[in-house]
């Protein structure tokens, strides 16, 4: 996590059984589920988007697209492998701001004292405090990005 290091962002490495989803990392590594950020990448004819989530939740496109005046759709599976080439398939962070890729984050995850993110692999989460979480998402745009379910 070097833009952690970089930016002298104290966390923690969360080992857990290897897992294919969000709500699976959080059983495994016995966390809330919705306490992960996950990251979901959009794109359109201008650029990507990276929206930050629960990971409990599903993103409502539409919410996003409207709140950006953007005609939003989901990246590749190709294309989330060349932008986030160092992370295994699916187990992207949502920090985009160490790939140069902007970003929404939900509300959801603003009031949280803890919040887990994928490290890049599907064994290991990160945790940062709050404190330290705002100051990674200092300056991104949020609103309520999740579909009601």
């Amino acid at each position: 996590m070097n833009i952690l290091n970089a930016r002298h962002i104290p966390y923690e490495v969360v080992e857990h059984a290897k897992t294919a989803t969000s709500p699976q990392a959080a059983v495994a590594a016995h966390v809330p589920d919705d306490h992960i950020a996950k990251g979901v990448l959009m794109k359109d004819n201008t650029g990507y988007v990276l929206a930050v989530i629960p990971g409990d939740q599903w993103l409502d496109q539409r919410r996003l697209s409207e709140e950006l005046g953007r005609d939003l759709q989901m990246a590749s599976e190709e294309e989330i492998g060349r932008l986030f080439s160092d992370c295994d398939l699916g187990a992207i962070p949502p920090l985009g701001i160490a790939y140069g890729i902007d970003m929404m984050l939900d509300e959801d995850l603003i009031s949280l004292a803890k919040v887990y993110f994928e490290a890049g692999d599907h064994e290991h989460l990160i945790a940062v405090d709050s404190e330290h979480f705002h100051e990674l998402m200092c300056g991104v745009r949020h609103c309520h990005l999740t579909a009601v379910h």
